[in-house]
């Protein structure tokens, strides 16, 4: 199988994409969102000749859908990345898409406009060369990856592959399972009184702090535990407390949102009993205790099998372009190759080098994207035949 990259397209595609402000709104309200992107990566698919679908469920928000058709007698596979990024804050020139020394800076470049750049080349390289695929080949640019994943979501409701390769920057490691997390809320309730009158008031903080009390031996046993072999053990962090109206006021109610970090074999009724089990153990303590757990958002954790069709097509494929066989890892962040699993697609995680994801420097280094877009042609022509 011969192909030739454009280099010259990636380079000059990666600095157009970051140069646009693709900030999401549900972060930072000021982010101007997918739009202005979106319609810039369908135009360049456009000019290659690919089928494309502007998915918008969400006004203003809209994730790109490239199809490259098989013959019909492979198997499909999906090619995806997010669009979106994160704020700016802190950064000098967020949007420079500056090149220094093989590394382009700016947000986005690493977290995941590289591989964007990288899909669009493979595609192109595909188109250009002899290759004929026998199953599609279907790329998926997202929107709204950094806060609610809307746009897998809404590509899964249109769109179903035999496999994925959801290309977040892994510096070139095949990255085989990642973490979940579970938000929760705990409200403990008291009642109101005069600072002065303490037969009468009940105070709702004091009785949260017997709850976080409980919630640091809980987060200390997460930590003792054997964990998973990739990703290591589960936590839990108390992150956002509020209580109270006065400083001479029995607090009547405390809320504290909680999020605990899901590895793979756990599930939310596993971690939520947890924390239920700590509620009623004090209930018992102090018939004046009075508290309720709610779920308010769960992401699940992410795990494929490494004999997986795709794993090991991917794997032979980065060990022809990198010279020897790809490191395999976990991570620790939740991505949508969680979604994409749970909708039945054998989905595999991989992508480029850099550093500085989400914050005041961000770059990625451009010759990992150069062997990002090879590796991902040599995978669907291994894939879907």
């Amino acid at each position: 199988m011969e192909f030739a990259l454009d280099r010259t397209f990636l380079l000059h595609t990666l600095q157009e994409l970051v140069r646009i402000n693709s900030v999401n709104p549900g972060i930072d309200p000021s982010g101007k969102g997918e739009r202005e992107i979106a319609l810039h990566i369908s135009e360049n698919l456009r000019n290659m000749g690919v089928e494309v679908n502007l998915l918008e469920s969400t006004r203003g928000r809209p994730s790109v859908v490239g199809v490259l058709p098989g013959r019909g007698h492979g198997k499909s596979l999906m090619l995806n990345a997010h669009i979106d990024t994160v704020g700016v804050a802190d950064m000098s020139e967020p949007f420079a898409a500056a090149v220094r020394n093989g590394r382009l800076y700016g947000r986005g470049a690493y977290d995941m406009k590289g591989s964007v750049a990288a899909i669009l080349t493979a595609a192109k390289a595909i188109l250009e060369s002899d290759i004929e695929l026998q199953g599609d080949l279907v790329l998926t640019l997202v929107a709204d990856e950094e806060y609610e994943s809307i746009g897998t979501r809404e590509v899964l409701r249109h769109y179903q592959t035999d496999a994925a390769i959801v290309t977040e920057p892994t510096q070139l490691q095949l990255c085989l399972a990642h973490k979940g997390f579970i938000w929760f809320e705990v409200e403990t309730r008291g009642r109101a009184a005069h600072g002065s009158r303490f037969e009468e008031g009940i105070d709702a903080n004091l009785r949260m702090g017997r709850v976080l009390c409980e919630l640091e031996k809980l987060e200390k046993s997460l930590r003792r535990r054997k964990g998973h072999p990739l990703v290591g053990p589960p936590s839990l962090h108390a992150a956002l407390l509020r209580g109270g109206t006065g400083l001479s006021t029995y607090a009547a109610r405390c809320e504290l949102k909680i999020e605990r970090r899901t590895v793979p074999g756990e599930s939310e009724a596993s971690a939520r009993g947890e924390i239920e089990n700590i509620l009623k153990k004090l209930a018992q303590q102090d018939e004046t205790f009075q508290a309720n757990l709610t779920t308010l958002c769960v992401r699940e954790p992410f795990e494929v099998a490494e004999n997986a069709d795709i794993v090991q097509a991917l794997r032979d494929s980065a060990g022809r372009v990198l010279q020897k066989p790809p490191a395999i890892i976990g991570d620790s962040p939740w991505m949508d190759a969680a979604l994409l699993a749970a909708a039945g697609i054998e989905t595999v995680v991989f992508g480029p080098s850099g550093g500085g994801a989400h914050s005041a420097e961000e770059w990625v280094d451009i010759e990992s994207v150069e062997k990002l877009a090879a590796i991902l042609v040599h995978t669907a022509v291994a894939y879907c035949g």
